[in-house]
């Protein structure tokens, strides 16, 4: 790790071991562990932490006080709002540590994917490329690429461009307003054609 291509912000640390990409910011009490890997220009709010064995991509926003626990990987141009949960144990105890990769339940968040201020996506489930998960949202399985979900627990409401907008579909096509990106959607699924 160069020192002069990443911030780190005195109050952070970053063991030995860890990767951080250039560009990359790492806000007040933030902690990334020694097997972690961080891509370029990802920005990590304050107090932040990131385990071993964690994958973040590149222009990942990582909002205040989220922990990014073993068995979680965030691709490319991820945002997690503040307060943001992740869980990798689906039944803890404390009577029975289940503190090993092993036993830890994958969670895949795709690409451009947002996942909003207090919501809780539990372990292994994916996130589709550009799903957009509401605040304070409980994500208990998958959510398709574009798919808008809301509530507890999260439930499908509406498709999303990757700007951000929703999208109001007329038959199997929609233009966003906003960008002007143009989708199309067969069989419950919905993809950019630009």
């Amino acid at each position: 790790m160069n020192e002069q291509e990443v911030f780190i912000h005195e109050t952070a640390s970053v063991d030995p071991g860890a990767v951080v990409g250039k560009g990359t910011k790492i806000w007040h009490y933030s902690h990334v562990m020694s097997g972690a890997v961080i891509g370029e220009r990802c920005n990590l709010g304050q107090n932040v932490f990131i385990a071993d064995n964690v994958r973040i991509g590149n222009n990942v926003k990582i909002q205040n006080n989220v922990s990014v626990y073993e068995g979680v990987i965030l691709e490319d141009d991820v945002f997690c709002g503040p307060s943001a949960v992740f869980t990798n144990v689906r039944n803890p105890r404390s009577a029975f540590p289940r503190n090993s990769f092993e036993h830890y339940a994958k969670t895949l968040v795709k690409r451009g994917a947002t996942i909003g201020a207090n919501a809780t996506i539990v372990c292994g489930v994916t996130l589709g490329e550009w799903a957009f998960v509401a605040a304070g949202a409980v994500v208990t399985k998958d959510v398709p690429p574009y798919a808008l979900v809301v509530g507890v627990p999260a439930q499908f409401r509406g498709w999303v461009c990757e700007c951000g907008r929703s999208l109001a579909f007329e038959g199997q096509g929609a233009e966003c307003g906003a960008c002007g990106r143009r989708y199309v959607k067969e069989d419950a699924r919905v993809q950019c054609v630009k």
